[in-house]
């Protein structure tokens, strides 16, 4: 499965919901399901792990009316990724990051929270 590193407050606040949009400086047209991992620094549990699982729904410029959903302000030369249909994963598993999208071995089975 596809996945991005992201690191911390940003991927708890994602996995709860809190934040839908995630934002970098360059794009992708890669569209679909996406793990969201944990980064091991700073090290905030679950640090280095598989948090949830969303889809990546579209990536474009960032504007300022993106703030809110980003939780963070626009800079300069910022994408938006637009996560939607964000599940939580019960139990967090070990993950090494990468940079950039990377391919990622999940469980065959993978228990998701349908509270948001």
């Amino acid at each position: 499965m596809k996945a991005l590193s992201i690191k911390q407050p940003w991927a708890n606040m994602i996995a709860e919901g809190e934040k839908t949009i995630e934002t970098r400086t360059w794009s992708t047209n890669y569209r679909g399901e996406i793990l969201i991992v944990s980064a091991r620094d700073p090290d905030i549990p679950p640090a280095g792990c598989a948090v949830a699982v969303a889809t990546l729904a579209d990536c474009r410029r960032m504007s300022v009316l993106d703030e809110p959903a980003a939780c963070c302000r626009k800079y300069p030369d910022a994408y938006a990724w637009v996560l939607e249909n964000v599940r939580r994963i019960k139990k967090p598993f070990p993950v090494q990051g990468q940079l950039r999208l990377f391919e990622a071995d999940v469980p065959e089975i993978l228990e998701l929270a349908s509270d948001h």
